[in-house]
């Protein structure tokens, strides 16, 4: 049976150097070149040349800003626990594509265990909510839906963890 591409990618090796650059990067993606070649210890055109290297092995996939989602008036963070009876092909293609289509939703999961997907959404308040729902059960038939107010943010971080191999 032919591998999926999460299977068949490997993990890249990764220098001390390299996990300095990520972590900076991780940290600030706009740093200047000049900085980064600073901060590791080497000239810029190495520091690039990593850079680029790093891309083209997809450990870098891009680069963005983070936005506030309160000064964007989405007060409310609900975790949207699903539960189907559908698994077939068909049904997991309207549902990915349901989901894709809502900008509401910033993380989806497929779960092992009792769950079998998890949303993360932002919306402007409880109503915002409801709409998302009636709009997501319109289009696809779910047996279950458990929703979560996250009353605080803890923690939130799009910095992985670089390990060292």
């Amino acid at each position: 049976m032919p591998k999926t591409p999460a299977e068949e990618r490997t993990a890249v090796r990764l220098d001390e150097t390299d996990r300095k650059i990520l972590s900076l990067l991780q940290q600030d993606a706009s740093l200047p070149l000049e900085e980064i070649a600073t901060r590791v210890g080497a000239s810029r055109t190495p520091v690039w040349n990593r850079i680029r290297r790093l891309r083209e092995q997809g450990v870098i996939r891009g680069q963005v800003a983070l936005l506030d989602a309160e000064a964007l008036g989405l007060e409310a963070c609900f975790f949207v626990l699903i539960r189907t009876s559908e698994h077939d092909p068909d049904w997991a293609a309207r549902f990915l594509a349901a989901v894709r289509a809502r900008p509401e939703v910033i993380e989806a999961h497929r779960l092992a265990g009792e769950i079998d997907y998890i949303l993360k959404i932002f919306v402007r308040n409880a109503r915002a909510y409801d709409r998302f729902y009636q709009s997501l059960i319109a289009e696809v038939r779910i047996q279950n839906v458990t929703a979560l107010l996250s009353m605080e943010e803890m923690k939130a971080t799009t910095a992985l963890p670089i390990m060292p191999a």
